[in-house]
């Protein structure tokens, strides 16, 4: 065919015109996969974007994201015109002029570098389609791609087709806001909304001239211009951009001039390479949605989800201020008490041999050491008792100091550490979640992950064990020494509690007395008489997850619970008897708004209505009667309009864990404050009780809660009984009289027989007077 053509220069123009048609089409369709994977015009469909998930608080405040790429799409409209002028005067003039493929530019490049100077010719379409469908990756250039030269030819027109595809497709608007949502700005940071956000904590449509120029300057290069790191060639970059724009008359030459003196002025929001924004909150959303997520098969990192949790910003705002200040204060204390002396010490209070080494074995610095030097513990050691300068946490800031890693884990070894949670108990939702008191530095969650001895919290579960089996609040037991026998593992065990002074009154007491006053010796005897076996049972029913061991000493709090898993039992009190699970997220939307997901509650009766309020009158006793372990609240505001406050203390042997379950009409709150290394604790219950540890927290955080009319929360007292009170629980305390202890009796002062009759009568007199004297 080309032979009949006699001009050779025709006949060879054909031949090359022939042969690139051919050419492109076997790129088109991959001949023999040779030029591997080009997309179609079916596969040109608007990108989806992998989105970042955003969570929320009950009130609408953003309180995180999820994502592996940190973006936010945006419609064209919602772009500034500085920006879109910035955009197009320095990477593409002519972008309104061409189908995807600017030839002139193309010609100009090949000019320019002929003559020694490299300019690129790739317009905003064909860089979209780069980034879209990864026409430089591997898998798009085929066999042939292996070939340097053939190799970028082959990307070149891959891009042009690519680039025309979406030309015909899209509009030029589209084509625009597409490139701004999907080019990266460096830090984790992509699309334009995300990186006005992060840069100058502002929107798309409010990014003037300057700031329009510093962002586009930095699609040259994302480290090299970045305005964080590189502050200086970010400023320089930012200056050429904005003479391009009045090289096209974008701004005038004096706004060139103005601006050009400008500091890039960032508004720098605070984003980790590393999940940004990371924090216990954060993380105990995922994981509430972690069996949600792969039912649904939704990505939370990836499909840009609305999250509604059921947290209050305002109570999770005070809560998070009162535990900074308390651990603070306890800090402090814990300090003093021990100054120089080590803190790691075991049951008989010596210090713990190689506590900070077996530390440093779990680390990675450990196992970087362990490889290097194989397994050399001389080796090891010197390197981790070698100081180096380092920044540490402290109360009062980060702190400059020379320590070695040994010194480091000393440090954080033993700051105190804290979990608490507040819960509507009619609706599951929780308010306030404070995990830790630093999450960079303590990742473990305090509040559903970690477990601990519950102390004195647990007793209430005895005593409704009590009252679901005929007991009455009225009912009484002597404080007395009590030696219990039990079988355990085969073997013949003996328990002698001790109360917590290790005194004993031996008062005839009522039930709500002796559980206000938390008295070991009457709780252990109640416990024997129902069944350990039964109490295990009854905390289990009422919302306790965790294993718990069946002994005698189970009602006295020796078994390890959440916080979230307490909260929940007390919540069964306020709720009438029912069991609510706590609920942490309310709402899902996808990115289009559509509700895609709805949490309610799950309520289940587990104990009568009656029984659920004497539990709450039973636990106010703990602020009404004579030596209640709650009557430190005495020292906050919380006192008003006849407000009524029911709860109960707790402290695990040797002060390791001091614990607060606070009920107030309308919230139940659950605190735990301890070290997560149970050999690292107070000396003494003036420093070490729950009392004087959790329950300031749940004080000062009740009284900003109710000191703020708008937080919706008011003083009042626990509604009257909407059953029959069939139990006697009306019943007058006796007045306190001298205690009447072991050492009295062994002067022979008041036979012990006697002295306890006495008592019984002196009860028995006080109890049949009317109510009135």
């Amino acid at each position: 065919m080309f032979r009949r053509i006699k001009n050779k220069f025709l006949r060879y123009l054909l031949i090359s015109v022939y042969f690139v048609i051919i050419f492109i089409c076997a790129i088109e369709i991959n001949f023999l996969n040779f030029f591997g994977y080009s997309p179609t015009r079916d596969d040109i469909q608007m990108p989806e974007l992998n989105v970042a998930s955003q969570f929320y608080s009950a009130d609408g405040k953003l309180l995180g994201s999820y994502f592996k790429q940190n973006r936010n799409p945006v419609q064209y409209d919602e772009l500034s015109k500085p920006l879109k002028d910035a955009l197009i005067s320095t990477e593409d003039i002519r972008f309104y002029k061409h189908n995807g493929v600017d030839f002139i530019a193309v010609f100009t490049s090949i000019f320019s570098t002929f003559q020694g100077e490299r300019r690129g010719a790739s317009t905003l379409t064909q860089q979209l389609a780069k980034n879209l469908y990864q026409t430089r990756y591997d898998k798009s250039s085929g066999l042939l791609g292996k070939i340097p030269g053939v190799r970028m030819i082959i990307i070149k027109i891959k891009e042009w087709m690519t680039a025309y595809k979406l030309e015909t497709k899209y509009s030029k608007e589209e084509i625009l806001t597409m490139y701004l949502n999907t080019v990266s700005f460096g830090n984790n940071t992509y699309g334009i909304k995300t990186a006005a956000s992060h840069y100058f904590n502002t929107l798309p449509d409010s990014l003037n001239a300057p700031q329009s120029a510093l962002l586009v300057g930095m699609l040259k290069g994302t480290t090299l211009y970045n305005p964080i790191r590189n502050p200086e060639n970010a400023k320089k970059r930012r200056n050429i951009v904005l003479g391009q724009m009045a090289k096209e008359g974008f701004i005038s030459a004096d706004q060139l001039n103005d601006y050009a003196k400008l500091d890039i002025g960032l508004s720098v929001a605070e984003i980790d390479d590393d999940q940004i924004g990371d924090s216990y909150l954060r993380s105990a959303v995922l994981r509430f949605l972690d069996e949600w997520s792969k039912e649904s098969g939704y990505d939370i990192y990836e499909d840009g989800l609305q999250i509604y949790t059921s947290i209050d910003s305002r109570m999770q705002s005070y809560a998070e201020e009162v535990v900074a200040r308390q651990m603070k204060i306890l800090q402090n204390r814990f300090e003093n008490v021990w100054g120089n002396d080590l803190p790691w010490r075991d049951s008989q209070g010596d210090v713990i041999e190689g506590f900070l080494e077996n530390l440093a074995t779990k680390t990675n610095y450990y196992e970087f050491l362990n490889e290097k030097y194989k397994g050399n513990k001389d080796s090891i050691q010197f390197y981790l008792e070698q100081e180096k300068e380092m920044e540490v946490f402290t109360w009062d800031g980060m702190k400059k100091v020379n320590y070695s890693t040994l010194d480091s884990l000393a440090h954080y070894a033993k700051m105190i550490n804290t979990g608490m949670m507040s819960m509507d108990p009619f609706t599951g939702e929780i308010k306030v979640w404070v995990g830790g008191i630093n999450h960079k530095y303590y990742k473990f969650d305090h509040v559903d992950q970690a477990r601990r001895q519950a102390g004195s919290t647990f007793k209430p579960f005895a005593y409704l064990t009590a009252i679901e089996q005929g007991m009455a609040p009225c009912d009484r037991f002597v404080d007395k020494p009590v030696k219990i026998e039990y079988i355990e593992n085969g073997k013949e065990m003996q328990w002698e509690p001790k109360n917590a002074d290790w005194n004993f009154t031996y008062q005839n007491m009522s039930l709500r007395w002796a559980m206000g006053r938390s008295v070991n010796s009457i709780t252990a005897q109640i416990t024997e008489k129902v069944g350990w076996d039964k109490v295990v049972e009854t905390a289990h029913r009422v919302g306790i997850k965790s294993p718990l061991k069946s002994v005698p000493s189970v009602s006295l709090g020796s078994n390890d619970v959440s916080v979230l898993e307490m909260v929940k039992a007390y919540a069964t009190f306020l709720n009438k008897g029912n069991l609510v699970e706590p609920i942490l997220v309310t709402t899902i939307k996808n990115k289009k708004g559509e509700v895609i997901a709805e949490f309610k509650p799950d309520n289940k009766r587990v104990i009568s209505e009656e029984d659920a309020w004497l539990m709450i009158y039973m636990l106010r006793g703990t602020m009404d009667e004579p030596g209640g372990t709650s009557q430190a609240l005495w020292e906050w505001d919380l006192w008003k309009n006849g407000n009524q406050i029911a709860g109960k203390t707790g402290t695990s042997s040797d002060y390791v864990d001091g614990w607060y379950m606070g009920l107030t009409k309308d919230l139940v709150t659950g605190v735990w404050v301890g070290n997560d290394e149970r050999s690292i604790h107070f000396k003494s219950s003036a420093t070490g009780e729950g009392a004087h540890t959790a329950l300031p927290i749940f004080g000062m955080f009740m009284e900003k809660l109710y000191q703020d009319e708008n937080s919706g929360y008011t003083y009042g007292p626990f509604p009257d009984p909407t059953v029959e009170i069939t139990k006697k629980y009306n019943c007058p305390t006796p007045r306190p009289r001298p205690r009447i202890d072991s050492t009295v009796v062994d002067s022979g002062a008041i036979p012990l027989p006697h002295a306890i009759e006495m008592d019984r009568i002196l009860e028995e007199i006080e109890g049949s007077l009317p109510d009135s004297l």
